[in-house]
């Protein structure tokens, strides 16, 4: 019996184009002292990065798919990452094995490392209501005329859209100015996807204040101040209203956080098929002789920013709802020196419309190291680290 443990120190959010660390150890668990110890064998073992694809029957309509054997014969040498895996593969990176025949002693353990470019040319992580991507990192290994063994270590991944391609490739040594910094300038060549993500992302930092004037059929109801139309996962969507200029009472409104997921025409199950709409986050407040208000909504940290591959596009909105009255509303002032209590008691009935407005935002990405901390696994060490373990008998 082996034991094998993979474990991702950076956290398991990763950056498209972001090189991606892995230490997999693999481990004879019984103890020397033990009278049934004995050595262990391993013929091999392989690494490889795939992303499965998953859609809803009922609201997708794919190309038939020829059947596939789904059973690993003994015999059988060749790691298939995605063999027992529900859906397509849309894609995965070279197998790249780790060793050849391991011997592993009673109470021994040794340790590799696992490092892959995360594909640039993939969707991102995403589990919506029709459909779903996700990426794995599976780690197969098989002992002698034994099945093989996998182990699947879940990751997401951000994909940040015009991100520039690297002016190198990924494992081109570049000769340092100094020899010295040989280390130095490799670990910074090796962050500099990463470095140029964050500076674009610098875009959300920028403020430019859009004004809206809400109307409706009977008049001006607010005007609408947001700072920005474009945030990072974990930003505060802020934005505020002012009722003073209108000519129509607002007695309620609310805002949510949406997403939008639209599957592309030609992989629509029917006709004209209405878009899945997510909320994730609403603000509702009353507001009635109220001059001025804001509100404040984050953009999760687990959620997937805004992108579009050939079967689904998937768009983030702010959705507004407002209740108006039909009729002014006389409001009643307290005098400061008023020697009396007054008692105001609201209308028992009030003719209201109400009307919608939705504002298109977009949200990307943000440092993977944020959004590690809400994407942890629920198996893990005390550490914090994400842990995968699994036996190889």
């Amino acid at each position: 019996m082996i034991e094998v443990v993979a474990s991702m120190a950076r956290g398991p959010v990763f950056l498209a184009g972001e090189v991606m660390e892995c230490l997999i150890t693999f481990t004879n668990p019984i103890s020397h002292l033990s009278t049934s110890a004995s050595s262990e064998m391993l013929a091999w073992a392989s690494a490889q990065i795939h992303c499965q694809f998953h859609a809803s029957e009922s609201r997708v309509a794919l190309p038939a798919q020829g059947t596939k054997q789904d059973v690993q014969a003994e015999s059988d040498t060749v790691l298939i990452p995605s063999r027992g895996e529900g859906g397509q593969c849309m894609l995965d990176t070279p197998p790249k094995i780790l060793f050849c025949d391991l011997r592993l002693d009673p109470g021994e353990s040794r340790t590799y490392s696992y490092s892959e470019v995360v594909p640039n040319d993939g969707p991102p992580s995403f589990r919506g209501q029709s459909v779903k991507y996700v990426y794995k990192l599976t780690i197969g290994c098989q002992r002698v005329s034994s099945p093989i063994k996998l182990l699947r270590v879940p990751f997401r991944v951000l994909v940040l859209h015009g991100m520039p391609e690297p002016p190198f490739p990924q494992d081109e040594e570049v000769a340092p100015s100094n020899p010295f910094l040989e280390e130095e300038e490799g670990g910074r060549r090796d962050d500099r996807p990463l470095e140029r993500a964050l500076d674009m992302l610098t875009i959300t930092s920028r403020r430019c204040p859009h004004l809206f004037n809400i109307t409706n059929m009977r008049g001006k109801v607010a005007k609408f101040c947001i700072f920005k139309t474009v945030y990072r996962l974990g930003e505060d969507i802020i934005g505020t209203f002012d009722f003073s200029e209108g000519d129509i009472p607002c007695i309620q409104y609310s805002v949510s956080l949406q997403s939008e997921e639209e599957i592309q025409q030609g992989y629509q199950r029917r006709p004209g098929q209405s878009i899945s709409v997510t909320g994730h986050g609403r603000h509702l407040e009353s507001c009635l002789h109220t001059a001025s208000t804001h509100f404040s909504l984050p953009v999760p940290l687990n959620v997937t920013p805004g992108f579009s591959t050939d079967i689904v596009t998937l768009r983030w909105r702010l959705h507004f709802e407002f209740v108006t009255s039909r009729e002014p509303m006389e409001s009643h002032n307290v005098l400061q020196n008023q020697p009396e209590v007054t008692v105001w008691t609201g209308a028992e009935h009030v003719d209201v419309d109400t009307f919608s407005w939705d504002l298109p935002i977009k949200v990307l990405p943000t440092n993977p190291a944020l959004t590690s901390y809400v994407s942890q696994p629920s198996l893990h060490c005390l550490t914090g680290v994400p842990v995968y373990s699994t036996i190889c008998r």
